[in-house]
């Protein structure tokens, strides 16, 4: 006798998909995690911004304020139903990342300001010692009659 067995097709909606890596701490990691992202989100047929920015933002961060030598950051993208979220972890977790408003000259400062204004929502969190996770959310929202194809116009932003 023989038989197959066929797993049931999930709904779009209900599809889980991932994407972990782990980079050196220094500028060259920061921009490979943005240009990983990127080729990441065209393969799932997703925007690339804002969340190519936004990783360029959190990597940046991870590598200048919680850069810990020999110690690697993790970006993590994974996106279920209609959210993607952006996980960057690094090993520095007793410096608590908050958003500051940078003077007019300042020439850095304003990364966690740009990811506030970019994403939904984000925050961050505590991981095994030493580690700190800072994370973002991205409502995903396909326009009708227009398939994702790596442009900007299908993410929502609602106020």
């Amino acid at each position: 006798m023989n038989q197959e067995t066929a797993a049931p097709e999930a709904p779009l909606e209900n599809f889980f998909r991932n994407f972990s890596v782990r980079l050196s701490p220094t500028p060259r990691g920061a921009r490979l995690a943005r240009l990983l992202t990127a080729e990441q989100l065209r393969s799932w047929e997703l925007p690339l911004d804002p969340a190519r920015q936004i990783v360029g933002e959190l990597a940046a961060n991870a590598v200048t304020h919680g850069r810990v030598p020999g110690r690697d950051f993790r970006l993590t993208v994974y996106v279920i139903a209609d959210t993607l979220r952006i996980e960057v972890t690094d090993t520095c977790g007793d410096r608590r990342p908050c958003p500051q408003p940078p003077s007019t000259d300042a020439e850095s400062g304003r990364g966690l300001a740009l990811v506030e204004a970019l994403a939904d929502r984000w925050g961050w969190g505590p991981g095994l010692r030493p580690r700190k996770t800072v994370w973002a959310e991205i409502d995903v929202s396909p326009e009708p009659d227009s398939p994702c194809s790596g442009g900007t116009s299908a993410l929502s932003k609602e106020p």
